[in-house]
């Protein structure tokens, strides 16, 4: 098994305990799989095709899909909700 299948195994079941944590400490943890996910996609990419890698950008974006959205709207100047 490549690297790159073990270390995106890691990064879920990390991401997982972090979704059980209180909200309050989601963030940090959460900035820095957030982070890291385009790396390790790329990786992923790299290593087993661009179907795979594409698959792994869908799932990134449908876990982060509501930090995605928030910071979309801030950049682009849109009404933000807090």
């Amino acid at each position: 098994m490549a690297y790159s299948v073990m270390f995106a195994a890691l990064w879920v079941v990390a991401s997982t305990i972090v979704a059980m944590l209180p909200m309050r400490l989601q963030f940090p943890p959460g900035v820095v799989l957030f982070i890291s996910a385009p790396a390790l996609i790329v990786w992923l990419g790299h290593d087993y095709g661009w179907v795979f890698g594409l698959l792994a950008s869908a799932a990134f974006v449908s876990m982060f899909r509501n930090p995605i959205r928030f910071y979309w709207r801030r950049w682009t100047g849109a009404e933000v909700q807090k």
